[in-house]
């Protein structure tokens, strides 16, 4: 079964900044449609931000201005630069790939940000 691995989650003080990553070693993410959603504690999965397999990038209303997606195709990971964070930025952050006909996700990775 394909699986993405996210790592780059951890501890950071409000303001402070950290990079997500998530990569595979079975599909070539950039053929595929790759977004990042957070789930905080009793809260739904909310979308994060997305980019396409041409590169387009949308964030969540939320996030915009502070986070950036984008890709290494050299290394087959997408990453997601998350800056200025906020305590209300505190989640698990999944990877998700798709193209339409499969739907890829990672374990997620924890995000806290200490106010």
């Amino acid at each position: 079964q394909v699986q993405l691995v996210e790592s780059g989650g951890g501890l950071v003080q409000s303001g402070g900044s950290l990079r997500l990553s998530c990569a595979s070693s079975e599909i070539i993410l950039s053929l595929y449609f790759v977004d990042w959603y957070r789930q905080a504690p009793g809260n739904k999965r909310e979308w994060v931000a997305g980019i396409t397999s041409a590169d387009d990038t949308s964030y969540a209303d939320s996030v915009k201005g502070r986070f950036t997606i984008s890709r290494d195709n050299a290394k087959n990971t997408a990453y997601l630069q998350m800056d200025s964070l906020k305590p209300e930025d505190t989640a698990v952050y999944y990877c998700n790939a798709h193209d339409g006909r499969s739907d890829f996700w990672g374990q997620g990775t924890q995000v806290t940000v200490s106010s």
